[in-house]
């Protein structure tokens, strides 16, 4: 899909071609600017075979063979390149080509180095929060079947929508016109098959009144079907840049809309949303008709491409757009836009955690803002492009398009059947001081899955409320953080209920304090074992934050085993414990002077039960204990 996604955008490319390393790669730079891609591709590998390598042309043979989604091609010219010269876009491109081809190991290597590039990016920071997130994936199972929408033809055919019982898609198969530069197909234009009653499509036919010798692609229907929104580009109202250089004249994508009268579609009323300046592609109305979703590159986004919403106002026009935040947009490319009659949004991205290529993702809506992002899954995605996924929540059939191996085409459209529907629980939390009961505001709240990772942070509104949209049967952990206010927690089992409730309440720091110690929950050490748990840490972050309040306190950390092993041992492990326990507290910032650790080996138990212990009764006496040895605030 790397043919239509980026159509016309000369901001996506990285202008290698205006730093051309000398007069012999002339030609295949000027194919290159003017995005004929499949052509440059064969001017630099004609170079190549007379021996001028270069990063620089290995860059810009990987480059092209990107854009036209040639991925075999592409690592192979991307890792030739990074050879020799290193950019972080180009270690996140090799990356994206290496999980494209089934290479995961080595593409997640690569996304480690392109993190330590760029650790700021919203990409790098994705993966390093969840770098194991391929078998997640994976392991979720089929949870939809894909079977050809049989309408493809041996060219791009993409972006299937249903409406008043006929499928709208775009393809490039009228090939009576000239070619497209990008990829050597047909411009597209928009079709229409009248869908039988055993759910086969009839021949589909071009939509003669809104077809033009330029693009048209992608469309949405509004509530009563009798207005359709597509994308056409912009040569068709004269709009076009020229660049001062190369003199290449560039367009971008615009949205239009038409209306039917007597069964025939108008030829398109442009949208104010346009510009000349940059692309507005994708639309997808809702399913109360009142908002406009769509796809730009406008300034101020997050990335390529970011998916932005726009009220469609009583009398048809379009309002001021906002962009969905970075939560949903990435540095990457988020298009496709589509909402279910759930409030569910799908969109496609490569700039999220995916298996190759594009993948599409999914998000419901919460009085417009978005929830946690997550991906479809197999097989709706694989390692190639897939995209412009759309579903209908009544007959639990969809659409979805994809350049996967297999196809008749470039892109094909392929038919959506639901094995198992999208299962979400609404998970309430809400914050309380434990002593006058009053909600909290402003609490930071983490949630957490079984492995460790957070899925996402929140604060609590003014009534000390934090909302989460979770899959069902998923067990997470939630962990509540206050200034002043020891830190709480709550476990969401795993439940399919729709809704479910949850209180935590957060104790003022000072009630930790007592006449010689600082109360905690016990913190446990497996067994055998010296390095700080979850838990451990967890309690700890909670001493940390007193002693910042309290700078003149001054703790003594006490470490205590069971009474398995010998006690020469037992003392040596409790010493390793207590030296671990200072040392997570000093690395959060709290000077080493004002706090020590004392090894106290087996000799004080909590209980008697000696050698003959349960595993549970052993685990009590695995702990460590905090004496207030300076600065107790209470005695003050």
């Amino acid at each position: 899909m790397k043919n239509y996604t980026s159509i016309f955008i000369i901001i996506l490319f990285t202008g290698l071609f205006a730093n051309a390393q000398s007069k012999t790669t002339k030609k295949a730079d000027k194919l290159f600017s003017k995005f004929e891609f499949v052509k440059a591709a064969e001017e630099y590998e004609k170079l190549l075979s007379k021996g001028e390598s270069s990063a620089y042309v290995y860059r810009q043979l990987a480059e092209a063979y990107y854009n036209i989604y040639k991925t075999v091609e592409a690592e192979k010219y991307y890792a030739k390149a990074l050879d020799t010269s290193e950019s972080p876009e180009t270690v996140f491109k090799y990356a994206q080509m290496l999980k494209a081809n089934g290479k995961y190991k080595n593409s997640n290597e690569q996304m480690a180095k392109f993190a330590a590039m760029r650790p700021a990016d919203h990409r790098a920071i994705t993966f390093l929060e969840n770098p194991n997130y391929l078998p997640k994936i994976l392991e979720k199972g089929k949870k939809y079947n894909l079977q050809d929408a049989g309408i493809n033809s041996g060219y791009s055919d993409f972006g299937g929508t249903l409406n008043d019982g006929k499928l709208y898609f775009a393809s490039a198969r009228n090939d009576r016109g000239k070619n497209y530069g990008w990829n050597q197909e047909p411009f597209l234009d928009l079709y229409a098959a009248a869908q039988n009653k055993d759910g086969s499509f009839q021949t589909p036919l071009p939509l003669e009144t809104i077809n033009t010798k330029y693009h048209e692609g992608l469309v949405s229907f509004s509530a009563d079907g009798k207005t359709m929104y597509f994308s056409r580009e912009s040569y068709f109202d004269k709009i076009f840049e020229r660049d001062s250089l190369s003199r290449n004249k560039y367009s971008v994508l615009n949205l239009y809309k038409s209306s039917k009268d007597s069964g025939v579609w108008s030829k398109g009323e442009a949208l104010s949303l346009n510009s000349e300046n940059y692309s507005v592609k994708n639309p997808a109305v809702s399913p109360d008709g009142k908002l406009l979703f769509f796809a730009s590159d406008m300034a101020g986004g997050m990335g390529k491409f970011d998916i932005y919403m726009a009220p469609i106002n009583k009398d048809g026009s379009v309002g001021k757009p906002s962009n969905l935040g970075q939560k949903l947009n990435t540095e990457g490319q988020e298009m496709f836009p589509f909402v279910s009659a759930d409030n569910t949004l799908y969109f496609s991205s490569d700039g999220h955690l995916g298996l190759g290529g594009m993948d599409v993702f999914f998000t419901k809506l919460v009085d417009g803002k978005v929830g946690p992002i997550r991906n479809v899954g197999i097989p709706v995605n694989g390692n190639a492009d897939d995209f412009a996924f759309s579903i209908n929540n009544e007959t639990g059939e969809g659409l979805v398009s994809s350049n996967r191996e297999g196809g008749a085409g470039s892109d094909d459209v392929y038919i959506v059947k639901v094995l198992q529907p999208i299962c979400d629980v609404l998970v309430t939390v809400l914050i309380k001081d434990s002593k006058t009961g009053l909600a909290l505001s402003n609490t930071s709240v983490n949630i957490t899955d079984t492995e460790g990772n957070i899925i996402g942070t929140k604060m609590s509104s003014e009534t000390g409320e934090v909302n989460y949209i979770i899959e069902c049967n998923t067990n997470l952990y939630l962990t509540a953080s206050k200034e002043a206010y020891e830190s709480g927690s709550a476990n969401v089992e795993g439940t399919s209920d729709e809704e479910v409730s949850l209180e935590i309440l957060l104790d003022p720091i000072d009630e930790i304090i007592l006449a010689d110690k600082v109360l905690l929950n016990p913190i446990y050490f497996d067994f055998d074992k010296s390095n700080i748990t979850a838990q451990g840490a967890f309690e700890l972050d909670k001493l940390v934050q007193l002693m910042t309040k309290y700078e003149s306190i001054v703790i003594r950390a006490e470490s205590h085993t069971d009474a398995r092993g010998s006690a020469k041992y037992n003392q040596s492990l409790s010493e390793r414990r207590a030296l671990t326990t200072a040392q997570y507290v000093i690395a959060q910032g709290v000077d080493a002077n004002r706090i020590s650790g004392v090894g106290m080996g087996e000799a004080m138990p909590v209980n008697d039960c000696g050698s003959g212990c349960s595993e549970e009764e052993h685990q009590m006496n695995r702990r460590s204990e905090f004496i207030i040895l300076e600065g107790n605030p209470n005695n003050k």
